[in-house]
């Protein structure tokens, strides 16, 4: 059996990937353009891939190709009507990454929530020495516990995320964006409510027609002007022009974003324009990558291989 990798340094290089290699010959290449992939997958059984397309273009020449696996939940990359005519399998991999996520959802609250840019700063560049006063607060902030949490899409990630503010004291309510979603325990509202009601606002939904620019001008508008606005779901989901207005006029107090429109990050991105750690944190869509995660995803993948050729 040969297995290819397309895009292992999506992975990284501190995972043992050594479960592979036992199963047959193992080329991987740490990035690939379409038109590499073409050349790279041609005599290849299984292709494991995390943003390289998959199409005909790309795979029209792997004659031996049985498998593709995909190191993510979303399957957007792969031309599913292609392969289901070639009679090549997929898989793709959901649940890895929840305990990460929902860490990474708290991590960005608090360092908004708690002005910790400010606070870091004010002892790094020395105001705190020798300052007058055992204590600084200019920067006034809020505990959590009383306030209300408003989720948009409380699914695995989104209940997980839930479960933990309402350790805190939250008020968890939630929207569901298909419309069909109804968890015992939290209350269900409709999307005005969650936006005019909530302190705190976080997006665990995918990527859907339904979803697609949800978050909006008229949408930042309806939020609290002390608001919190937190990313974790799919960039497109926002308007990054609306959300960067809405931060530069108050609309809300901050935002913090792991995933964008553009990743890599676009130089045309306008929220380059907000420069205020106090305002907007972007994290280069790390939430899923802890070494625990990345280390599930790879065994579960492992698996699938296995199973599927058993």
């Amino acid at each position: 059996m040969k297995i290819v990798f397309l895009d292992a340094k999506s992975i990284g290089e501190d995972i043992d990937l050594s479960g592979y290699e036992a199963l047959g010959e193992v080329i991987k290449y740490d990035f690939s353009t379409p038109e590499e992939a073409t050349e790279r997958v041609t005599d290849a059984d299984v292709v494991i891939i995390n943003k390289v397309p998959i199409n005909e273009q790309t795979i029209g020449k792997a004659a031996n190709l049985k498998l593709v696996c995909v190191t993510a939940t979303g399957t957007n990359n792969l031309d599913k009507e292609y392969l289901d005519k070639r009679g090549i399998a997929w898989r793709n991999v959901a649940g890895y990454s929840t305990e990460s996520v929902a860490q990474h959802t708290f991590a960005m609250l608090f360092y908004l929530l708690e002005h910790l840019p400010y606070y870091d700063d004010y002892v790094k560049s020395e105001k705190y020495i020798g300052d007058r006063l055992f204590t600084h607060f200019d920067k006034k902030f809020s505990q959590l516990a009383g306030m209300t949490w408003g989720i948009i899409g409380l699914g695995a990630i989104g209940r997980r995320v839930a479960d933990i503010a309402k350790c805190f004291g939250c008020k968890v309510i939630y929207y569901s964006t298909s419309g069909k979603n109804s968890q015992p325990g939290y209350e269900r509202v409709d999307f005005d409510t969650l936006l005019t009601q909530s302190d705190i606002v976080s997006v665990h939904a995918p990527l859907t027609p339904e979803t697609e620019n949800l978050m909006d001008e008229k949408a930042f508008h309806k939020m609290k002007p002390t608001a919190i606005f937190l990313n974790v779901g799919r960039g497109p989901i926002v308007v990054e022009e609306d959300l960067a207005q809405a931060l530069e006029q108050g609309k809300i107090a901050a935002a913090g974003l792991d995933v964008l429109c553009v990743e890599p990050m676009s130089s045309e991105n306008p929220l380059r324009r907000v420069k205020d750690s106090d305002k907007l944190l972007i994290t280069p869509h790390i939430a899923w990558a802890s070494v625990e995660a990345r280390t599930r995803l790879m065994e579960i993948i492992l698996g699938q291989i296995k199973e599927f050729f058993a």
